[in-house]
């Protein structure tokens, strides 16, 4: 058995501009029989009037159209113009942008401090934008990574729908926009806050997840400093609630991500990335269940503090258990149907945990607090008006005559 070959090209000059067609064809020769399979691939180009190339795709054959089964084939062209607002949010991660948002809002509204609605708008938006920087960078720094991973294989510079240095450009104009907005329009406190947060994330933590599990936890800290941007953008400082409400997020990190990452191991580990979920899985799932318990005693303090009320604590209490109790599960069995539940949860969790300590705030403003440390020294005043300390000495009985005797 034997095969021939015959290419047959034309040069067309037709319409101002040169084509090339091509016709292989293909004969496969047996014992005295000849089977024509004929498979047509026409290209042209317009070298004036730049007409696209062209490339017929599929062949009919008895009025049914085959599939294409070319090794080749062109690439998808993008309009970049038309889909920039889309792909800017890819590139922020909208997802995890308006999380970052919700907690910075979270934090300003359970300040006890008055609400100011420029304030808090501009608190927002500035949290919004160092957000997007910051997971623009993160996605230029990880492309070559990213490609291996299902999850981000699909991602835009993964893609080729944006060049590396558009990432470069809408990281340095949102993070100045979002970092004046934050230091002009809230306070320096707070823009200095977004700034370290912006470092830290791009600069250590970035490299970190290819050296050390340690990430995680320096991951965390990341995740717990927007709602303290929120707390110092309506207070104009740091005091205990917020480092209550900082201790909240900071925990609530763990569950979240170790469940997150340990159906992603495969992932992780194709692409070089030091998780505990992939190093050491024993730890990953015993730091989830360590840090609900953290969870729970914090809200738990809260009241004692004077962030929340006592109400607080018992109506958290319920949430909690079984926030724990779906973390002892995926500490004990360890497949994918626990770790996937307590994500969904914590997604939930989160929520749930910062609406109830709204509602239980203790303090609405910091007059509130002003006037009952006030009532507290005029109750302290009454009472050294009333008692009345008698001087140390001999104590006299008055006698009466001795005629009455």
């Amino acid at each position: 058995m034997s095969y021939l070959k015959v290419i047959h090209c034309t040069l067309c000059l037709k319409h101002g501009y040169v084509g090339v067609y091509s016709k292989p064809v293909l004969f496969k020769i047996t014992n005295n029989t000849l089977f024509q399979h004929l498979a047509r691939i026409s290209t042209a180009q317009n070298w004036r009037s730049k007409v696209p190339l062209k490339t017929q795709t599929t062949a009919t054959v008895k009025n049914k159209v085959t599939q294409d089964t070319r090794v080749w084939k062109e690439t998808p062209s993008y309009d970049r113009k038309s889909n920039t607002g889309q792909y800017c949010l890819m590139l922020s991660k909208s997802r995890l942008t308006s999380l970052v948002v919700l907690t910075s809002m979270a934090g300003y509204a359970l300040a006890p401090a008055p609400f100011q609605l420029t304030t808090f708008a501009f608190c927002a938006v500035g949290t919004g934008l160092v957000s997007a920087a910051a997971n623009s960078i993160n996605q230029y720094h990880e492309v070559p990574f990213d490609a291996q991973m299902s999850r981000t294989k699909n991602r835009v510079l993964v893609k080729g729908l944006l060049e590396p240095v558009h990432a470069i450009g809408f990281a340095a104009l949102t993070s100045s926009v979002g970092l004046g907005v934050l230091y002009f329009g809230v306070n320096p406190l707070t823009a200095a806050l977004g700034a370290g947060n912006l470092i830290l994330y791009t600069s250590v933590y970035t490299p970190m997840k290819r050296m050390s599990i340690l990430n995680t936890w320096l991951g965390s800290v990341v995740g717990a400093i927007p709602p303290l941007m929120g707390w110092a953008g309506c207070t104009g400082g740091l005091d205990a609630g917020a480092l209550v409400l900082g201790a909240l997020l900071y925990s609530w990190q763990f569950p979240h991500f170790n469940a997150l990452s340990w159906n992603l191991r495969p992932d992780y580990s194709r692409a070089g990335y030091r998780m505990m979920a992939v190093t050491n899985p024993a730890l990953c799932r015993r730091v989830a269940l360590r840090h609900t318990g953290i969870i729970t005693a914090t809200c738990l303090v809260s009241p004692y503090i004077g962030v929340t009320n006592t109400w607080f604590a018992l109506e958290s209490l319920p949430l909690n258990i079984y926030f724990m109790y779906l973390a002892w599960q995926f500490y004990q069995k360890s497949d994918s149907a626990s770790s996937r539940k307590l994500f969904r949860f914590s997604l939930l969790h989160l929520p749930a945990l910062m609406l109830l300590m709204l509602v239980n705030k203790k303090y609405w403003s910091s007059s509130d607090t002003q006037e009952q440390t006030d009532t507290k020294i005029q109750d302290v005043g009454i009472l050294d008006k009333r008692i009345t300390v008698l001087p140390r000495g001999p104590v006299v009985v008055a006698q009466g005559n001795d005629k009455q005797c």
